[in-house]
């Protein structure tokens, strides 16, 4: 990244921004890993598998990433309606990214509790 792309992301229209956003909210992330693990998942399957989101929030989650293509959503008329999700190719594509972040987190996951104890010790 050039420095005139870190510039441009103060602002709202900046790509980075927007799209870095859209993936680091609560539940984004868990979402595609989750999809990632499975494959293929039913919307039940995935809220069973995903602690605490609600089912409000799930949807929401799903419509974003659905929207910006990195998820796709397949309904089958069945009764009951099955309704099943999975990652595109784009959001395939994003997990390796993604891998090096959880990667990077796992490595320096106990350092930064301490740091973390630690500064809240001097307040």
């Amino acid at each position: 990244m050039n420095r005139k792309e870190i510039i441009n992301a103060a602002f709202p229209d900046c790509p980075v921004r927007n799209v870095v956003s859209r993936l680091t909210d609560k539940w984004s992330l868990l979402v595609l890993y989750t999809l990632e693990q499975h494959g293929v998942l039913r919307f039940k399957d995935l809220w069973r598998m995903i602690p605490d989101i609600s089912q409000k929030m799930l949807t929401s989650v799903l419509r974003n990433m659905e929207a910006d293509g990195i998820v796709s959503r397949e309904v089958f008329t069945e009764v009951p309606p099955r309704v099943e999700y999975r990652l595109t190719e784009r959001g395939a594509s994003l997990m390796p990214h993604l891998d090096g972040l959880l990667s990077w987190g796992m490595e320096h996951f106990e350092e930064i509790i301490v740091d973390r104890k630690n500064a809240h010790k001097d307040k």
